[in-house]
């Protein structure tokens, strides 16, 4: 169990290829930013995150703020907040031809081919798009461009292989094609993440920072893993191994908050999902994520909303016909065994007695998620 892969399940990230490109020396290439192509590609109001995976040759990529980026074959570069940026053959200002990539996404051509037929260079260029309030928390602390080299480490033989796969998969014509190479994308990008984290100094705090933290990462890992549980500070620390000043420390240094306090921003996170995409009663939503009536979970997320659940649902939430896995989709109820952290399901919605609390904790106060 750790807490990237217990969130990437959750983010459930959606893969794409804008196209593949062919360019010759001199071009250049300007993206615009994230909210514009999402509007364009009907992406709605989900989160885009912008990547390209250098096949062949060079380039350089310029960001308003930030001095030039030259990569090469092998290096994938990722903006996690969807930055307009330019791609060209070289940072020379002087002319060449330059081509926006807003009429790119209404044709979305098979295989893009610009330039002045010098040094060719083959890019992949693509998106990911995920769930906005679920993404907020987890890549707010990421710089604006994230570049690494995939075959730099010879450690990690696969990478290599998925890089030189994809490749292949770039230059094939075959059935499904892209759709292999969306997902193939998809891994290097989460391996982009898994590299930076490694990379990163001590001095760095934020979310990826603290994942190199045993207490933190433990920590994050348990509450993501059962965001419903009745966690108080105690025996969250208890699970980890550490003391409550402890964990209270290091979590509020690399995350930025008390832990019970990121856990209610999460687990509203999840909430403000699942009243987005799914017709399941509030009832449902509110053991969902941790609370036993649906007045407690209408509180909370009012204050982390400023609306309550059903305004918030006829504002954002679906548009179209309900997923018919809804109705019958089990109830993950607040109750938890202590022992063994394990969750328990029931059919229908029932409400639960003091006992329950007297186990877990208060659902307010203290040190526990406020109701």
């Amino acid at each position: 169990m750790d807490a990237l892969s217990e969130v990437l399940k959750v983010l459930q990230f959606n893969s794409a290829i804008f196209f593949k490109a062919r360019f010759t020396a001199p071009w250049c290439l300007a993206s615009p930013e994230a909210d514009t192509v999402a509007r364009q590609v009907n992406a709605g109001s989900e989160r885009l995150l912008f990547y390209h995976l250098f096949v062949d040759g060079s380039c350089t990529v310029t960001l308003d703020g930030l001095p030039p980026l030259h990569l090469q074959a092998g290096d994938i570069i990722l903006f996690p907040h969807g930055d307009a940026h330019t791609m060209a053959s070289s940072a020379s200002n002087g002319p060449m031809p330059m081509l926006d990539v807003h009429g790119l996404l209404r044709e979305r051509p098979e295989e893009l081919q610009l330039g002045g037929g010098g040094a060719p260079t083959r890019i992949i260029c693509g998106y990911l798009s995920c769930d906005p309030v679920l993404c907020k928390p987890i890549l707010a602390t990421l710089p604006r461009v994230l570049t690494v080299s995939l075959r730099r480490d010879v450690s990690t033989d696969w990478v290599e292989r998925s890089f030189v796969y994809a490749v292949a998969e770039a230059a094939a014509t075959e059935p499904g094609g892209e759709g292999v190479l969306a997902k193939l994308s998809e891994v290097l990008v989460v391996e982009t993440l898994r590299r930076y984290i490694s990379q990163m100094s001590e001095g760095n705090t934020g979310w990826f920072a603290g994942l190199r933290d045993r207490v933190v990462s433990r920590s994050l890992a348990l509450m993501h893993e059962k965001p419903a549980h009745q966690w108080t500070l105690e025996s969250l620390a208890h699970d980890v191994g550490t003391s409550r000043s402890v964990l209270a420390e290091k979590f509020t240094h690399y995350v930025g908050q008390p832990p019970i306090q990121y856990l209610v921003k999460w687990r509203m996170a999840l909430a403000s999902n699942l009243l987005r995409r799914s017709a399941l009663s509030m009832m449902h939503i509110a053991l969902e994520v941790g609370y036993e009536t649906d007045t407690a979970f209408s509180r909370a997320f009012k204050r982390e909303f400023g609306v309550p659940p059903a305004s918030w649902r006829r504002e954002h939430g679906l548009k179209g016909p309900p997923d018919v896995n809804d109705a019958t989709r089990p109830v993950r109820s607040a109750r938890r065994s202590t022992r063994t952290g394990r969750r328990t399901t029931q059919s229908a919605p029932t409400p639960h007695g003091p006992s329950a609390r007297s186990r877990h904790g208060p659902a307010t106060g203290g040190s526990s998620p406020p109701g």
